[in-house]
């Protein structure tokens, strides 16, 4: 009786730790679907089915949760606009599949083959035209618009109290303050911006109330696009170098070498089929959280089971149709003034790419790869061969990746 006892409650308090985990991952998670038009209760059930199974393909060896991936919002919402939610689904899942050829290469070739093909020079500023292609629309959605600008949804001096008020917060949280809240500035920031847009009457919950509890989420499956996937796949260029950075951090917090067991090969291909599997179910890519490792590091909790059941609650979650149309109600400004922040921060992590690396940015040949793949990229440089087009992030990650294989003067 005593063990049946103590084994119950330690299941129930692994539960409770993993919907914690879940928690930390809550606000990044449900951000995406938001800013991009995908469904928050799809992003949900993929985040915990990707994740499902990423540690069946890693062994279960690896504590990592995986969800919504920011990288990726920038070809997702101009894909929405261009070839709607199912044409977009077609090139994130390729994406996916990106992943598991290079898990492929690494396993036959080691590691280096990666550094050879996507080296700082070409990664770092593709990483920085994600952030900057973004930029308006977050401007736009801070000044209380839609996203292209077109339509004005608050009035724009309402809009900017609460956006920059918000932003205010979230950075504040995330510079300042102490243990488990430093780890949730987005969720943080949303709380305080959707408190300060119900006193301006911005708030409506007549859909929550007609919502029904228990709703089937609104899946979708792709349909076949080239277009899609060809401006898409090279996105994947920089969460799967994020990757190498999200396993060496958590194997710096657990204390064990996850890059050779189960392997960096096993991870990433997991990281890609979950990718690919919350595409084909229509979710955003899926990537691992470096706010759940921060997570672990604070509560020192390195068992991988627990986030099985971050994996399980976030599945139950998405059928709870009154979140889903919670979510769905939080004001244009709130989302707004957290972009501002997010975008930019994408930028930065481009920039400390190259800056890691330590590139002499005026070295001629460096500088003419940064500079095509950023403003080619920036600037909307679009190549069309009949009803086929490449450009946005698609050419700048080609167009890098050819660069530094054709001009001289290449490191090996």
């Amino acid at each position: 009786m005593s063990l049946a006892s103590t084994d119950y409650s330690f299941r129930l308090r692994d539960c409770v730790l993993g919907a914690q985990m879940l928690f930390v991952a809550f606000g990044a998670l449900v951000l995406v679907p938001l800013l991009t038009g995908f469904d928050p209760g799809v992003a949900l059930f993929t985040a915990g089915a990707g994740t499902l199974l990423f540690q069946f393909i890693t062994k279960r060896k690896v504590p990592v949760f995986l969800a919504s991936s920011f990288a990726f919002i920038a070809p997702m919402i101009y894909g929405t606009q261009t070839w709607g939610i199912p044409g977009t689904l077609c090139g994130l899942a390729a994406a996916g599949v990106v992943y598991v050829i290079l898990s492929l290469l690494i396993k036959k070739y080691g590691v280096g083959v990666l550094q050879k093909v996507l080296p700082p020079i070409v990664t770092g500023p593709v990483i920085m035209v994600i952030g900057l292609i973004l930029a308006p629309v977050a401007v736009n959605m801070a000044l209380g618009k839609t996203g292209d600008g077109s339509a004005v949804l608050v009035p724009q001096n309402t809009a900017l109290i609460i956006s920059m008020l918000t932003l205010l917060v979230t950075i504040l949280v995330s510079l300042w303050a102490k243990g488990f809240v430093k780890l949730i500035p987005i969720i943080v920031g949303i709380v305080f911006g959707y408190v300060l847009s119900s006193l301006f009457g911005l708030v409506s919950m007549e859909k929550v109330a007609a919502a029904a509890w228990i709703a089937w989420p609104n899946f979708t499956l792709p349909t076949w696009n080239l277009e899609a996937i060809l401006f898409i796949v090279p996105v994947a260029i920089a969460p799967a170098i994020e990757h190498f950075g999200d396993i060496l951090a958590i194997s710096s917090i657990t204390g064990k070498n996850y890059l050779e067991d189960p392997g960096i090969h096993r991870t990433l291909l997991g990281d890609g089929l979950a990718t690919t599997l919350a595409s084909v179910l229509g979710g955003p890519p899926n990537t691992t959280y470096s706010e759940v490792s921060g997570a672990v590091a604070l509560t020192k909790v390195f068992n991988p089971g627990i986030m099985t059941w971050a994996a399980i609650t976030a599945i139950l979650l998405a059928f709870v149709g009154k979140l889903g149309a919670f979510l769905q109600t939080i004001p244009v400004p709130v989302m707004g003034g957290i972009m501002v922040l997010l975008f930019g921060a994408i930028m930065v992590v481009g920039i400390n790419t190259l800056v890691r690396a330590g590139q002499d940015l005026l070295q001629p040949r460096n500088m003419v790869i940064v500079a095509l793949i950023v403003v080619m990229g920036v600037g909307g440089m679009t190549f069309s061969v009949g009803e086929f087009k490449l450009g946005g992030i698609g050419l700048a990650g080609i167009l890098g990746v050819v660069l530094n294989m054709i001009l001289p003067g290449r490191e090996e």
